[in-house]
């Protein structure tokens, strides 16, 4: 009796195991066919991301197409309704006009260089420091401190532009380039901080614990061992401070009064003014399209800088 237990217990099938087995296969198929998609619904996909591309391209181009096009045309053309006979008369009169002797723009472009990239270089670096020590030290109040940080951000300058220019007349610095750096680095640096701080907190602490392992110091860490990681987030202050430096044109104008020390919006300013105050609209659109170059160009070649910036630091985290 027991020896045909065992014979049966040995020779049929466990109906456990074969119900898991049924369950399995089916979950399995299942989860195939919902993973392969019909070629319909991929070709939907495909139709609605190509007309999405192509109406954001839309948007975004056909303004700057239609500025630059405007600024090669002649100043009544510009005034007029668009006319088919003479819309497409091109010429290069407007940045004659602008890149003369007696325009000054040349010198407005220079200044609003220096000043700019000057701000980018300097927000990027104060703000890099500033995020390691408060994404890396822990002190009391440190959290109260960020907040006040970040609550800068809802104070428009304008709203405190008569304690600042108070404040740079007395140190001599109204009248410079210097004065406007600092000044834009001031109003930039609070949306830095926030982003190389929370840069440095997307990063484990067991690269920089390594490297302290190894010898090196924090300064040694944060160029070698998390500069490839933290070009996104450096970048990113950079081309914001760059940006609202290039283009701010109060700050400019109230601690600026020399010709030759104005920047590219305030000398727009003055350029897009003729005679007895009438506006000449062919220098003010072709100044504007020589403001725009250099955001177009800044703003190509960080792309490629974030892509290089994200692929480096993937490879060496």
């Amino acid at each position: 009796m027991s020896t045909t237990t065992s014979r049966s217990g040995l020779g049929a099938p466990d109906l456990s195991t074969r119900t898991l087995t049924t369950t399995d296969d089916g979950h399995r198929r299942r989860h195939q066919q919902g993973s392969v998609q019909h070629p319909r619904d991929t070709t939907v996909k495909r139709t609605l991301y190509a007309i999405a591309g192509i109406g954001s391209a839309l948007v975004f181009g056909v303004p700057l197409l239609w500025s630059i096009l405007r600024a090669f045309q002649s100043e009544a053309v510009i005034t007029e309704a668009p006319d088919p006979a003479t819309f497409f008369q091109l010429g290069w009169q407007n940045f004659a006009a602008v890149f003369s002797s007696s325009s000054h723009l040349l010198t407005g472009v220079v200044n609003s260089l220096i000043v700019s990239i000057a701000t980018a270089v300097l927000t990027a670096v104060i703000a890099t420091m500033a995020g390691y020590g408060f994404a890396r030290f822990r002190f009391r109040g440190s959290g109260v401190v960020f907040g006040l940080v970040l609550l800068t951000m809802m104070v428009p300058f304008q709203a405190i532009l008569t304690p600042l220019y108070l404040e740079l007349n007395a140190m001599k610095l109204t009248n410079s380039l210097l004065g406007l750096v600092l000044f834009y680095t001031t109003v930039n640096l609070p949306f830095g901080v926030f982003v190389m701080r929370n840069a440095f907190q997307s990063i484990p602490t067991e690269l920089e614990d390594s490297a302290f392992v190894d010898g090196a110091s924090r300064f040694r860490v944060v160029v070698s061992v998390l500069r490839p990681l933290l070009l996104p987030g450096a970048a990113t202050a950079a081309l914001y401070a760059f940006l609202a430096s290039w283009t701010e044109f109060l700050g400019a104008l109230t601690f600026l009064t020399k010709d030759s020390l104005y920047t590219l919006p305030v000398a727009l300013l003055n350029l897009q003014t003729g005679a007895y105050g009438q506006v000449s609209y062919g220098n003010l659109v072709a100044g504007s399209v020589v403001a725009m170059l250099p955001c177009i160009a800044l703003y190509v070649g960080l792309q490629r800088f974030y892509v290089a910036g994200l692929s480096s630091g993937a490879l060496k985290g």
